[in-house]
C-alpha cells in the first residue's frame, strides 16, 4: 500500500509542471499586438473602427472574446471548417498567428476605444426587441447579456455590440438565424436568431449600433 502511494505521488509530482504549463494564462501585450496588426487595419482601421461597414468594429472590444474569435477562426482554418468558425477572409488572417500573437492583437484592440455610429438609426421597433425581447414569439431581449448600453459581459463571454456597424451586426444574426454561424455559446445567439424576422434583425441591427 506505502509503494502504491509513493508510486502515485511520484507521478503526480512529475505531472504537475507539465499541468501547470498547460494552464498557463498566456499574456497579450498590446504594444507587441500594435505591430502585429499591420495587416489587419486594410479592413479594420488603424485602431479597431473599420471604415468598412461589412467588416465589425472591434476597438474596445473584450479581450477574452477577441481571443475566442481569432483562435476558432484558426481552428476552422486547420479543420476545414468542421470545427471553429468559417469566415473566407479571416481563415486566411488567422492561420498562421501563433497562441502568443493572438493574445497580442487582442490585448490590443481591447485596449482602444470604439467610435460611435452616426449612421444607425434606432426606432422603437429595435428598442422594444432589445430591451423586452417578444414573450409571445419567445425572444430574449438582448439587454439580458448585452447589457443596457451594449457593453456587454467579458467574464460571460457576451461581447460589447454598442456602435457596431449596421451591416455588420444583421449579416452576423443572419448567419446565426440560418446555422451559417455556430461558435455561440451554449447555441444562445441561433436560438433567439431563428425567431426573427428581416425586419426584426434590421431594427435590432439599428438600434445596437445607435447605442453608445
Amino acid at each position: 500500500m506505502k509503494k502504491l502511494a509513493l508510486t502515485l505521488s511520484v507521478i503526480a509530482a512529475m505531472s504537475a509542471p507539465a499541468m501547470a504549463a498547460d494552464d498557463a494564462k498566456i499574456v497579450g501585450n498590446a504594444e507587441a499586438g500594435k505591430a502585429a496588426a499591420a495587416l489587419c487595419m486594410a479592413c479594420h482601421g488603424p485602431d479597431g473602427n473599420s471604415p468598412i461597414d461589412m467588416y465589425p468594429k472591434i476597438a474596445g472590444q473584450h479581450e477574452a472574446y477577441l481571443n475566442k474569435q481569432l483562435t476558432e477562426f484558426r481552428l476552422a482554418g486547420k479543420t476545414g471548417g468542421a470545427q471553429g468558425r468559417m469566415d473566407p477572409v479571416m481563415l486566411g488572417m488567422a492561420m498562421p498567428l501563433t497562441d502568443q500573437q493572438i493574445a497580442d492583437l487582442s490585448a490590443f484592440y481591447a485596449s482602444q476605444t470604439g467610435s460611435e455610429n452616426p449612421a444607425a438609426k434606432a426606432d422603437e421597433h429595435g428598442k422594444q426587441l432589445y430591451t423586452g425581447g417578444d414573450v409571445n414569439r419567445g425572444i430574449t431581449a438582448c439587454i439580458a447579456c448585452h447589457g443596457p448600453n451594449g457593453e456587454g459581459v467579458e467574464l460571460a463571454g457576451f461581447p460589447a455590440v454598442a456602435g457596431q456597424h449596421v451591416a455588420y451586426t444583421k449579416g452576423q444574426l443572419e448567419k446565426f438565424r440560418d446555422g451559417q454561424r455556430n461558435n455561440d455559446l451554449n447555441g444562445m445567439m441561433q436560438d433567439t436568431a431563428k425567431k426573427l424576422s428581416d425586419e426584426d434583425i434590421l431594427a435590432l441591427s439599428n438600434y445596437i449600433g445607435s447605442l453608445k
